[in-house]
């Protein structure tokens, strides 16, 4: 397993394509992922917490989109095996425990980011 850190796992390269110089779209679009993706991380914390496995899985799966999108694919690909341990009845908590703290880390470093771009977008706007 390797590390995860924010710099190696952040690029909003994409975002800002697709938004094609709209800061609303920005503003919007990391609005929509603040509200999310916490969400997300804390019913995979729940659900790990308790062992429900499926669960577990389910809400890794709705988490990969949202960190793809935000130029997060280390921690993309991390969640996507956090996904299929899990729904394989998750058979090593302790690694599958590991690689969700790491990309959970890694991911609340990017919303602090996140927070401070949205508010600079939102004042210009």
């Amino acid at each position: 397993m390797s590390d995860i850190s924010p710099e190696q796992d952040f690029d909003l390269s994409f975002l800002y394509e697709i938004a094609d110089g709209s800061d609303e779209f920005i503003v919007e679009s990391i609005g929509m992922f603040l509200e999310q993706t916490p969400q997300l991380l804390g019913m995979i914390t729940v659900a790990l917490e308790s062992g429900d496995w499926a669960e577990a899985g389910k809400a890794s799966h709705k988490l990969k989109p949202n960190l793809g999108f935000f130029g997060m694919p280390i921690s993309q690909a991390t969640i996507q095996e956090v996904e299929l341990a899990c729904k394989a009845g998750g058979q090593n908590p302790e690694e599958i425990f590991a690689k969700f703290n790491q990309v959970k880390a890694t991911v609340n470093a990017n919303l602090i980011t996140l927070q401070q771009i949205k508010a600079e977008k939102e004042a210009s706007l």
